[in-house]
């Protein structure tokens, strides 16, 4: 599906990186609706992606970060799931104000297409959901998130299937494949946002470099 239809259901997709897309978020904060959005249109990516990652994580006390965390709809199924100890992370402070009290152990205003100003080999784990789409967060985010993960770590996050390819997310997947910086243990299509007709590639990556 080309970005034109995919921006016709849902508009987000229409704009560009940078501060048209924190202004369309930070005006879907208004009255909740970002979240009333989600639910409407059976937004499946959090839990498809906490399940995927809870299924191949025994300790549940490892620092983790929900990177591009929104309103927290992720944290809330890392709760749910028994893992005690995370970071949020997202560029809209308007999302971050919305996030419910007691999910995240800290939250951070970044931009992930930038350098992350966090040390490396700092968490143990990463979820990274919708932040992967049409004029969001680019490929090289990836490099970050390696650098900030210990050796080990696994990285969760999904890739919406319309801009795999066009913004070259196989090239960066395989590259730090090839360069030993992680190994691929899943690699699927979730349901992402069915009822909208948009599917992501739902990927679980674990560290090695």
């Amino acid at each position: 599906m080309s970005q034109k239809d995919i921006g016709n259901k849902i508009p987000i997709y229409k704009l560009k990186a940078g501060k048209e897309v924190e202004d369309y978020y930070d005006e879907w904060t208004v009255e909740n609706k970002y979240d009333k959005d989600m639910v409407d249109w059976k937004y499946s990516g959090p839990q498809e992606t906490v399940n995927l990652f809870a299924k191949h994580i025994l300790n549940k006390d490892i620092k983790i970060l929900d990177a591009g965390c929104g309103t927290g709809l992720v944290g809330i199924e890392l709760k749910k799931n028994g893992f005690k100890n995370f970071d949020g992370a997202d560029f809209s402070q308007k999302m971050l104000d919305l996030v419910p009290k007691n999910i995240y152990q800290n939250l951070f205003k970044i931009d992930l297409n930038k350098k992350i100003d966090i040390k490396d080999n700092t968490y143990e784990g990463i979820t990274c959901v919708g932040t992967f789409t049409f004029g969001h967060v680019n490929p090289p985010a990836l490099d970050e998130m390696v650098r900030i993960c210990k050796t080990g770590s696994l990285i969760c996050f999904t890739i919406n299937i319309g801009i795999y390819e066009e913004y070259g997310f196989d090239k960066k997947i395989k590259e730090l494949e090839d360069n030993n910086s992680w190994k691929i243990i899943e690699f699927f299509k979730s349901n992402y946002i069915a009822s909208k007709g948009v599917n992501a590639w739902l990927v679980l990556a674990q560290v090695t470099k």
